[in-house]
């Protein structure tokens, strides 16, 4: 969750969570049931055995054997609770050559066994997804602002087994030289450190879906689409991708530049501007050219191609207006966050030392992953120091088109059209509450992209998500303080729109990172993703 010099033209460096599950049904029947179909009392219930199910002393090891009993991680320091069935480590991207290794985090589900591996990038480009496993999907999450971790209620593993993926070389705990100049060899990098990883513990013919956010809106479809070109069903069986807040267009102008003002207009109580420089921005937006693109190219179905704008940083002037609106924000609110437009002083503390797009951490506080005695437990490098996000360009060269080295085509251009086509299981999302890649950029984007046949989508997103299902596990908690309702449903948490294999959500009142802000939002879009469900 990195931010790369905003006021300047580097790109903004980018990173950066079910309904409750009925346990029960799952240990008696082999899969997981929605509580909504479940009486009140049978409801409550299966959530207190749910409780019971996932907490007791975990005994059998699926993929435990004399090749993965190395990674095997028996405990966590400050987890106070059974981890499950649990690994991590480095492995060689080359069988030969361990300068170079990616490390990994994988727990599989705590529910029915199941055949598929999803994977979990973080972005940046250089920031570790040990971010996603601790405070986004994983099997307990600790928060900023909080004590010690929880058990995650919302955990990705409760439906699937699940693999976290410190890559490219250069970010996290992976070890080696960064040599990559394009999406492609990163790609092979991660193609083959995948197929080493299943080796050791002896998985084949597996489901694979690829998911992420941010910048690995270009991690995700280059290595869904390398993960195809192998044509080896055994050990890349790919059957779907999700990306979150994703780059995956012409960044500067469609994700950002043309949607800040509207972002600003529909969010003016968050942002505090006054008037007269709400009329300076609307004016701005109006002359700088991006609202007739917005008006022009942001209709379903869309009229043609988006002509290539190039931004020309050293001549933009007032029409920066991202910069613009960042620099007024931060002269209101400097605790403002482009992740997580919402957010005020003061700043959690964080145990990974980076809550939102501002650097912090008290003084004499740890940062989690850096730990001495973490690192021992998860069988990381004792010699790498650990940061959220690289210091250092995970690409080589003199800079490309969207980030330092990275010159490969936008993800619209080919490789994503090309994952939709194979798989029809493809999820977009973004969230309201994102500054750093904006919900009318991204659906812009894929305005801009043809698949199966049409370009963009066809009739307008308008169909709700609507969260009925409600918190179970807290509702004696909040009759017991006089809080009724307060269990109930979300109600309408975003739109969900389904054409020709893509999935489109928007998410309302979440920012940059989905599962950790809007998680049960998250876990309805994974079981769609998964299959399990024909919609959100």
């Amino acid at each position: 969750m990195q931010i790369k010099s905003l006021l300047t033209s580097t790109l903004v460096a980018l990173s950066l969570g079910a309904d409750v599950v009925a346990a029960s049904k799952a240990a008696k029947h082999g899969r997981f049931a929605e509580l909504s179909r479940l009486p009140m009392e049978k409801a409550k219930r299966a959530v207190s055995s749910a409780r019971d199910y996932v907490t007791k002393k975990t005994t059998n090891y699926r993929f435990l054997s004399n090749k993965s009993k190395p990674y095997k991680v028996d405990y966590l320091p400050d987890v106070n609770f059974d981890l499950g069935e649990m690994y991590s480590g480095l492995v060689p991207i080359e069988k030969n050559d361990t300068s170079r290794q990616l490390f990994f985090v994988f727990q599989p589900t705590i529910g029915a066994p199941v055949d598929e591996i999803t994977i979990w990038l973080n972005g940046g480009p250089g920031c570790s997804s040990m971010e996603g496993f601790l405070q986004e999907n994983g099997r307990f999450i600790w928060q900023p602002g909080t004590y010690l971790p929880v058990e995650n209620e919302y955990s990705w593993v409760n439906l699937t087994n699940v693999l976290w993926v410190d890559q490219p070389v250069g970010t996290g705990f992976s070890i080696g030289t960064p040599t990559a100049t394009s999406e492609e060899e990163i790609a092979q990098d991660f193609v083959k450190f995948f197929k080493n990883w299943q080796e050791i513990f002896g998985i084949k013919n597996f489901k694979i879906y690829v998911t992420g956010e941010s910048y690995a809106g270009r991690y995700v479809p280059y290595i869904s689409a390398a993960i195809l070109d192998e044509q080896d069903k055994e050990h890349y069986d790919l059957h779907g991708a999700l990306a979150y807040d994703p780059c995956i267009g012409q960044f500067d102008y469609v994700q950002q530049e043309a949607p800040t003002v509207p972002l600003v207009q529909s969010n003016a109580n968050l942002f505090g501007f006054n008037e007269s420089f709400m009329a300076e921005l609307a004016s701005l937006h109006k002359s700088c050219g991006y609202e007739d693109f917005i008006e022009t190219y942001l209709t379903f179905p869309p009229p043609g191609n988006q002509p290539v704008k190039t931004i020309e940083w050293e001549t933009i002037g007032n029409c920066d207006v991202f910069d613009l609106v960042y620099e007024e924000a931060f002269n209101i609110n400097p605790c403002f966050d482009l992740y997580e437009i919402p957010t005020m002083c003061p700043l959690l503390w964080d145990v990974l030392a980076f809550p939102g797009s501002l650097e912090y951490s008290p003084v004499g506080a740890d940062v989690y992953f850096d730990r001495a005695d973490v690192k021992r437990a998860l069988h990381a490098p004792h010699n790498v120091t650990w940061s959220e996000c690289s210091d250092e360009s995970v690409f080589v060269g003199n800079g490309g088109p969207e980030s330092e080295g990275d010159y490969s085509a936008n993800p619209i251009e080919k490789v994503l059209p090309q994952v939709i086509e194979a798989t029809n299981r493809v999820l977009i999302g973004n969230g309201d509450y994102d500054m750093v890649i904006i919900t009318n950029g991204t659906l812009l984007s894929i305005q801009n992209m043809t698949w199966n046949g049409h370009l963009g989508f066809q009739s307008k997103p308008e169909k709700p998500i609507d969260i009925k299902i409600p918190d179970l596990q807290y509702a004696d908690a909040f009759a017991e303080n006089g809080m009724t309702g307060l269990d109930g449903a979300q109600g309408i948490m975003g739109i969900q729109h389904y054409e020709r294999g893509l999935m489109w959500v928007e998410t309302y009142q979440s920012g940059h990172m989905e599962p950790m802000y809007q998680p049960r939002s998250s876990y309805r879009h994974l079981s769609w993703l998964l299959n399990r469900t024909q919609e959100i």
